[in-house]
């Protein structure tokens, strides 16, 4: 790189530090998170809230820089907005949940948190990942501070087995994974991901890996014993059921259906008739392949979702095989999956009557925008983050490069339009944060390896998965 392109990336970085800075939420003096963009152009709508999911970046870059407060109170307060107790209001949250957001109030000059359950969003779908996603920063937190002490509080400890025991609860369901409905994630509309996403898959798995370190000397055996019998059972149905390469395509091709009984291989009913064999066989590399998007009853989503394969492989729910192969593909189909922004969140997109039918018309879900295979930038550090854990830097320098000039130039949008997301989205806000916190973390990534450790997990052992009393 030449020295004036290296001062232009120094100053891309300064003007990114100072947009976090000055996205910081304070309540009392304190800081406690990020708001989701600073768009000052448009009306804030819930803009203005910090969201747990966006606020992962924000935390691990915050943690990184040793600003542990920001960090700290962040848990504290989001514990604090989680319902302990069970009422039988059914509009009420359910016992356990983290809100998907909150933001601060003021009134008569005394300042609150004013949280939303879904209440107030979109369709009024109750977030699941954001539980999931608190229990990874806490984890995250007591890594980068070895203060285990803090996550052994009672409240602590209570606020996460509350969140186990809404995600193990015995169900009208007997499968490993976690029945949930679309709109429940970071696809936070309608999208035909009704079921078993791949994302909450992923993001269920690591938050059971954390979860399973951070409650180990507690005491609450039900919970970790609980927690050891749902790891392999979800791995292992995940890595083979959801699977697919050339070599599992073919056995696809041939399954039969309506069968019945134990001796059944087509164990959902798939029909194979609804998977598109011609378009996959092509675009398949030889030695690439992916976990599904979604597996149910005669359900087999072969969209490829950015989100759930990347955090497959930074938890290590995928194989180290699969997750050579998921980077091949992405590398062997560059231009699907990364176009010039990276990266897609899905591929292909829902188009002509499928995209009407799955999306109800979803005029800002138009193919290829936003949640329907837009390009987010946020994804960068998910793709650095696998590219650093399988040993494919190249993938994870090639993407940085496509990124860093545009996303300043075009004032940190929220997502990209376009096959090759060539388009700032149509209704995409400037000046996201999880958009400048993903190119962040992503360059410390490439320069500091070693923080992946802060939020990815090796091989599952049961019998050393609670390190965390020796932090």
């Amino acid at each position: 790189m030449q020295r004036e392109e290296l001062v232009i990336v120094d100053d891309i970085e300064k003007q990114a530090w100072q947009l976090l800075e000055d996205a910081i939420i304070y309540y009392q003096g304190r800081p406690v998170g990020t708001v989701a963009a600073n768009d000052r152009s448009q009306f804030a709508l819930n803009y203005d809230h910090c969201f747990i999911r966006d606020f992962a970046a924000s935390a691990l870059l915050f943690l990184i820089k040793g600003r542990y407060d920001i960090v700290r109170n962040f848990l504290e307060e989001t514990l604090k907005l989680q319902p302990k107790k069970q009422l039988l209001d059914a509009y009420t949250p359910t016992q356990g949940l983290i809100p998907a957001s909150f933001k601060v109030v003021s009134n008569n000059g005394e300042e609150y948190l004013e949280a939303d359950f879904g209440e107030h969003a979109i369709a009024r779908v109750t977030p699941v990942d954001s539980c999931l996603w608190w229990i990874i920063i806490l984890h995250a937190y007591v890594k980068a501070t070895k203060d285990l002490k803090f996550a052994l509080q009672p409240e602590f400890q209570q606020g996460i087995a509350l969140i186990m025991e809404l995600c193990l609860a015995t169900r009208f369901d007997m499968s490993p994974t976690l029945l949930v409905p679309d709109g429940a994630c970071m696809i936070h509309r309608r999208l035909g991901i009704y079921g078993y996403p791949l994302e909450i898959q992923a993001l269920f798995y690591a938050a059971l890996r954390a979860a399973r370190q951070l409650l180990i000397c507690a005491g609450d055996e039900e919970i970790v014993i609980g927690i050891d019998k749902r790891l392999p059972l979800l791995q292992n149905h995940i890595r083979h059921h959801y699977w697919i390469d050339i070599q599992r395509l073919n056995i696809i091709y041939r399954f039969k259906g309506e069968e019945y009984g134990h001796s059944a291989t087509n164990l959902f009913n798939i029909y194979v008739d609804s998977i598109p064999y011609a378009d996959l066989a092509i675009w398949l590399p030889k030695h690439g392949g992916y976990l599904a998007g979604n597996v149910g009853p005669s359900q087999l989503d072969t969209r490829f979702f950015s989100l759930g394969n990347l955090m497959a492989i930074i938890s290590s729910l995928a194989s180290e095989q699969q997750s050579q192969a998921i980077m091949t593909l992405i590398e062997e189909q560059w231009q699907d999956l990364v176009g010039t922004m990276p990266m897609k969140i899905c591929f292909p997109a829902l188009e002509k009557e499928e995209y009407r039918i799955l999306t109800g018309y979803d005029p800002k879900n138009i193919p290829w925008s936003y949640h329907n295979a837009g390009s987010w930038p946020v994804l960068l550090w998910f793709l650095t983050a696998a590219a650093q854990k399988t040993g494919r830097i190249n993938i994870a320098k090639n993407a940085l490069e496509l990124a860093q000039y545009r996303l300043s130039e075009d004032q940190w949008p929220e997502y990209y339009d376009g096959v090759r997301g060539m388009l700032i989205g149509r209704k995409a806000r400037r000046y996201q944060t999880w958009t400048i916190t993903g190119f962040l973390l992503a360059k410390e990534l490439m320069s500091h390896p070693e923080y992946l450790e802060l939020f990815s997990f090796e091989k599952f052992d049961v019998e050393n998965a609670g390190y965390a009393c020796n932090l």
